[in-house]
């Protein structure tokens, strides 16, 4: 259930594996906060910590069950954030989201981490290399989170535009397999990753403009230049979708010019297939008087008027490109 807690005091690490208890009243000394991560508890699990720093039921529910937007909420004095972390599987084509639920405190951080994207070893480390931040409270491990979660979009980005350009090439080559499915389906992953960035941009725009009690005055910049960052991914999202419709769109266009193509190559050979066929047609109606019937040249005549005809017609679509 928890995966790492330590108290910080003065912006460095001063103990750790704290059980909840012990995590609550450490953290109540002056200038000193808990920072307890969790991975997927259950309700019950939870019970203890929710008892302990009093959150807010709604909050508790959220998460637990997850499946929530990205969103900034205030309960009392607690500030309850929720983002979306992501992780690409680049042989399935598929877009993994997970979830990061923080209450930010006067003194304690609880993270509740759901998925396997995003692990935030990584960020407690980096951010315990910086007293400087530490130093200025909880709202500088909702800071060192957000700009994980957030970097961790850029190998997404990356995943999808390789399998976009394999599209491109793919729809304009001269290859007759039709990937509109994979096109869709890497559409609809594009479409849930915007869904998981997009609604983040209000949360930390207000984090810059320092509009959050409990967020520390001094992290605004830093809030500002991870908006930046995401600001830049959700367009980069935009601009993906945008492509994916026009490739789709023009795979279409592909599609109906190939059936266009096979409709005229049928055609021809129908056309010309026509000639012998209706020669045969008639000199098997099994008349007595028919010319050229005793003239000891007449078969020879026919079958080069026939052929004649089949490459003067298989000439004439072959400079008309419908052979």
């Amino acid at each position: 259930m928890i995966v790492d807690s330590a108290l910080y005091v003065g912006g460095r690490r001063a103990s750790d594996r704290l059980d909840i208890k012990g995590a609550a009243l450490a953290g109540r000394q002056s200038g000193a906060f808990v920072w307890i991560g969790m991975f997927e508890p259950t309700p019950e699990e939870f019970e203890a910590v929710r008892q302990e720093f009093d959150l807010h039921e709604l909050s508790v529910e959220d998460a637990i069950r997850a499946h929530q937007r990205p969103k900034l909420e205030l309960y009392g004095d607690i500030l309850f954030v929720v983002l979306k972390s992501t992780r690409y599987v680049d042989t399935e084509e598929v877009i993994e989201l997970g979830e990061i639920q923080l209450f930010i405190g006067r003194d304690f951080v609880v993270h509740v981490r759901h998925g396997a994207a995003s692990a935030l070893t990584d960020a407690r480390r980096r951010l315990e290399l910086r007293p400087d931040l530490l130093s200025l409270g909880p709202g500088a491990v909702l800071y060192a989170v957000a700009d994980k979660v957030v970097d961790d979009y850029s190998p997404v980005l990356a995943g999808l535009d390789n399998d976009i350009e394999q599209l491109e090439t793919m729809v304009f080559s001269t290859s007759r397999e039709n990937p509109a499915a994979r096109i869709y389906n890497l559409k609809r992953e594009v479409l849930e990753f915007h869904k998981g960035t997009q609604p983040l941009l209000d949360p930390l725009e207000r984090l810059a403009k320092g509009e959050s009690p409990a967020v520390n005055p001094g992290l605004k910049d830093y809030f500002r230049d991870v908006h930046d960052h995401l600001l830049r991914v959700v367009e980069t999202i935009s601009a993906d979708r945008e492509i994916l419709t026009s490739i789709l769109e023009a795979n279409l266009i592909q599609v109906s010019v190939r059936q266009n193509e096979d409709m005229r190559r049928i055609s021809a050979w129908v056309a010309i297939a026509a000639v012998p066929t209706a020669v045969a047609g008639i000199y098997g109606m099994n008349f007595d008087f028919m010319p050229e019937l005793r003239w000891r040249f007449g078969y020879p005549l026919v079958l080069g008027t026939v052929a004649a005809i089949c490459l003067w017609l298989y000439r004439t679509f072959r400079k008309s490109d419908w052979l």
